[in-house]
This record gives C-alpha cells, structure tokens and sequence, in this order.
C-alpha cells in the first residue's frame, strides 16, 4: 500500500528537479533509446545493454523499470499507441457526429488516417521511430498479430462499426478483409521504406506523406466499395 505523501512535504529546492521528476526523465530517455534501436534493428536485434548504452543509463535501471525485454517492448509500444488510439477514436467520432446522416467513406477514413500522417509528419524523430516500429511488428509471425491486437482494436472496431451501414449489404467477413489490406498499406507507407521512390524512379516520394494519405483515402474507400458489394463476390476459383 502506497503511503500518501504529507501535505506538509517540504518542497524541492529551487531549480533541482524533483525525484519524481528525475525518475520521469529516466523513464522517458529508456523508452525513446528503446524505441529507436528496436525501430531500427527489430525486436531480436536490441539487448537490453544497448538500450542501457544508448540512453546513458547502468542496465539495471532498464530491468528496475521495465524488467526483462519483451516488457519494455511493450512499454515502448504503450507509450504512443494510448495517444494515437484515443485521436483516432476521437475524429471518428466527431466526424460521425458532425456528419450525422451524411457520413461518407471518404470522410471518415480521413478522419482516421489524419493523426497518425499528422504525428509522423510533425511529432518529431519519436513518432518517425514509433511509424517505423508499427510497420515492422504488423509484419511480425512470432508475436506481431497479439501485439497489434492487444493495442489498436478498439480503434479499429470502432471505425469498422461506422464503416458497416455505408456498405449495405456488406458481409463482416469482407468488413475485416478490407481492414487487413488498408493496415498493410498504412504501416508499410508510414514505414517510409523508399520502396516507392525506387521502384517510381523517383516520381513518387516515401517521405510525401501528405500525398500518400490523400492517395490512401481514395484507393481504400474504392477498395471497401469492390470488396464489400454483394453483388460483386470476391472469386476464389483458381
């Protein structure tokens, strides 16, 4: 049981942060180094060691923390997907609200795709990372699909709730096929390979998040259209 601080605390000195403060700051510079090493050598490629290393701290304050590995993997994955979740859920909702009756796939996925265009286009280096890490763990058989799940179907859920009665006669299965596509297109794109610039011949930019996203509202709300149209079945004959 957590002893309540007294009221009658004496107050830290002038200019010296406090100890909350300080274990706050640590806390912080872990997770932002483990976010980068794992945004850019994956998961198994980071030992703790490094992340003790990269962020200026002994590696016991890492395992004091966050204890072994795979708990700070998913500190670092907590930290930013409570504050995307909560956006997207927020401008799903407001645009249903504000659009009450008039709501239209194009709209609404706006309104789901901006925050996370909008964090890696103006969050900083972090959130750069953050898009980086999302790609690679969506792309991960061993423990991607719990990961992902854990942490970003509520949103999800939501949107394809709103989805469902602009797609009449839509079928849940087509509904969750047509996730499936869209969030492989999210992450890769967000993931900022430079696949495209190549293969383009540099016509198309990775880092042109701005086209992108508006490129992605147009291909996945056709593609929700094809998919979920009952009168046009998807084939599996071979």
């Amino acid at each position: 049981m957590t002893t309540p601080i007294p009221l009658t605390a004496a107050k830290p000195a002038r200019g010296r942060p406090s100890k909350t403060r300080q274990q706050g700051d640590t806390r912080e510079a872990i997770l932002d180094a483990a976010e980068d090493l794992f945004s850019k050598h994956g998961f198994y490629g980071v030992t703790i060691r490094e992340v003790a290393r990269e962020a200026g701290v002994d590696t016991a304050l890492v395992h004091y923390y966050f204890g072994a590995k795979r708990d700070l993997f998913d500190a670092v994955f907590l930290r930013r997907a409570e504050v995307l979740n909560a956006e997207r859920i927020d401008a799903i909702n407001r645009y249903a609200a504000d659009h009450a009756g008039a709501m239209t796939l194009e709209g609404l996925l706006e309104a789901f795709l901006t925050p996370p265009f909008e964090r890696s286009l103006r969050g900083g280096p972090g959130w750069k990372h953050y898009s980086v890490l999302i790609a690679q763990t969506n792309a991960n058989p061993t423990f991607g699909g719990e990961t992902m799940a854990r942490y970003f179907d509520p949103a999800i859920r939501r949107l394809i709730e709103l989805i469902r009665p602009l797609v009449p006669g839509a079928r849940d299965v087509d509904l969750y096929w047509a996730w499936h596509n869209l969030s492989g297109a999210l992450t890769l794109t967000l993931g900022e390979t430079g696949r495209i610039d190549r293969l383009s011949g540099g016509l198309c930019r990775s880092g042109d998040l701005e086209a992108a996203s508006a490129y992605m509202v147009r291909f996945a709300a056709a593609g929700i259209r094809a998919v979920c149209d009952p009168d046009r079945p998807v084939s599996v004959d071979r």
